[in-house]
C-alpha cells in the first residue's frame, strides 16, 4: 500500500497536470479565429439603364390625356454604412402625353431630367427619394397658335429598387415634374399655366 509521502506526490502531479491542460484549453480558445461576419450587398458604383411606364396629367396614372413613357438613364451611387447617395441622368419621350391649358392643349413629348437620390440600403433592396430639375418639349395642340417649345419645371418623387446577381436589378419610381408659368397664346391671347405631369414607370439596371 502506498505510503502518506507517495500519495501526496501523486497528487500534486495530477493537480498539476489538471492546471496545465486547462491553460492550454484557455490559450487555445483566446486565439480561435472567430467567423467572418456576413456580408451585405454594396449598392456603390456606376450603372445605365432604361425604363417604361405610363404618363398623365393626373395622379391618377390612367386618368385621360395619359401617354406612354419610355427612355434610358445613366447614374452613378456611393454607399456609407446603409446610406446610399447618387446621381442620375435620364431621356424619356413621353408620348405625346396630353396637358389643358386656358383655351387649349399642349401636348409633352420629350423630357430630360437631372436628379439627385438618397436612400437606405436594405441588403439588396434599395429604397429612395429623388429631386431634381426637368426640362420638358411642349407639341402645340388643340386650338395653341404658339407654345413654348422646352421649358423647365422641378422633380421630386420616390421609388425601390431590387439587385439580382451578374450587376442587374430592377426597380419602380414614381415623378412628380411642376413646369411653371407655361405661355400659351390662342386666339383668346396670351397666357400661363403652370403644368403637372405624374409619371410611374418599371426599368431595370446594369451596374459595372
Amino acid at each position: 500500500m502506498p505510503s502518506m509521502r507517495t500519495r501526496l506526490a501523486l497528487s500534486a502531479i495530477l493537480a498539476g497536470l489538471l492546471s496545465h491542460t486547462a491553460s492550454a484549453a484557455d490559450f487555445d480558445n483566446s486565439y480561435a479565429v472567430s467567423p467572418p461576419a456576413p456580408t451585405t450587398f454594396d449598392w456603390s458604383g456606376a450603372y445605365v439603364g432604361g425604363h417604361a411606364g405610363v404618363a398623365s396629367s393626373r395622379l391618377n396614372p390612367f386618368a385621360d390625356g395619359k401617354g406612354l413613357a419610355a427612355g434610358a438613364q445613366a447614374g452613378y451611387n456611393f454607399q456609407v454604412g446603409s446610406a446610399v447617395l447618387g446621381a442620375e441622368l435620364e431621356g424619356t419621350y413621353m408620348g405625346g402625353t396630353e396637358q389643358t391649358v386656358r383655351g387649349g392643349s399642349l401636348d409633352e413629348q420629350w423630357r430630360l431630367a437631372a436628379k439627385a437620390k438618397a436612400g437606405v440600403g436594405l441588403d439588396r433592396t434599395l429604397v429612395y427619394g429623388t429631386a431634381g430639375y426637368a426640362m420638358t418639349k411642349f407639341d402645340n395642340g388643340s386650338n395653341i397658335r404658339s407654345g413654348p417649345g422646352w421649358e423647365g419645371g422641378y422633380l421630386v418623387g420616390g421609388g425601390i429598387e431590387q439587385a439580382f446577381g451578374n450587376g442587374l436589378s430592377a426597380r419602380v419610381e414614381y415623378n412628380y415634374v411642376m413646369t411653371p408659368d407655361v405661355k400659351t397664346t390662342t386666339s383668346a391671347g396670351t397666357t400661363s399655366t403652370d403644368i403637372d405631369s405624374h409619371v410611374i414607370k418599371a426599368g431595370v439596371n446594369l451596374r459595372f
